[in-house]
């Protein structure tokens, strides 16, 4: 087995922590609405994830889809919905803040990260570090916000692009904050992306589409199992 990656899987309802939990994977990204990037999910969806599974449970803090500049009720609702998840033993808290012009939005981002080590879990920062315009300015704020890890494509248009740029930003800040990669990973091109990305830690769904009166996506054991086998675990 691969012991050189550490894999960790997006699931959008207990029945994806269900299927992710069958394999060897080190984290779960827990959500809602998958189909729109990912929300905060549910106190009972994490109390049952837990009742489930022992894999560490990062919880996603998204109160809607599109960007992520928020007003100040969101934000509000955003450490509301993190102090609650900590408080029902999440293992870490995904989120993300930035200003009007794409820069990280610092005090709120310190805020959180505060709060997130006040329960001695881990802060991580996830893809609005894409839309950021100056991707070294903004990694070097998250690492004097103590950010613990940042999702990234690498904020190009394809994740094998993206794979590239982080192969880069992990050789310059790597050694004071973890990169994980993720956003567009499949069985086809998993092995290329960890090569290229010289990243020892990737995200992915595994998805595939479902339908029940409408669209939605769910993990896949197949596509999971396929990419799995791309990387010898």
């Amino acid at each position: 087995m691969n012991k050189n990656v550490q894999i960790e899987i997006c699931c959008g309802s207990i029945q994806d922590v269900i299927t992710a939990s069958a394999f060897p994977i080190d984290r779960i990204e827990l959500n809602c609405a998958l189909e729109l990037g990912g929300l905060t999910p549910t106190i009972s969806t994490l109390r049952m994830a837990k009742e489930t599974t022992h894999i560490p449970m990062m919880c996603m803090v998204r109160p809607r889809c599109a960007g992520f500049v928020y007003t100040e009720s969101q934000i509000e609702n955003m450490f509301k919905d993190a102090q609650m998840l900590l408080d029902e033993k999440a293992d870490g808290i995904v989120f993300g803040f930035l200003n009007d012009d794409h820069t990280i939005d610092r005090i709120n981002t310190n805020k959180m990260v505060q709060l997130i080590h006040s329960y001695g879990k881990e802060a991580i920062f996830h893809k609005a570090f894409d839309e950021c315009l100056d991707m070294d300015d903004a990694i070097q704020t998250l690492i004097e916000c103590h950010v613990d890890r940042i999702l990234s494509g690498g904020g190009k248009c394809s994740i094998l692009e993206g794979s590239e740029h982080l192969a880069r930003l992990q050789n310059r800040y790597g050694e004071q904050i973890q990169l994980l990669i993720g956003g567009g990973i499949t069985p086809e091109n998993i092995k290329e992306v960890h090569q290229k990305s010289q990243l020892s830690q990737l995200h992915m769904t595994a998805k595939r589409k479902c339908f029940d009166d409408g669209d939605y996506v769910a993990v896949d054991e197949e596509t999971l199992r396929r990419a799995l086998k791309q990387l010898n675990i």
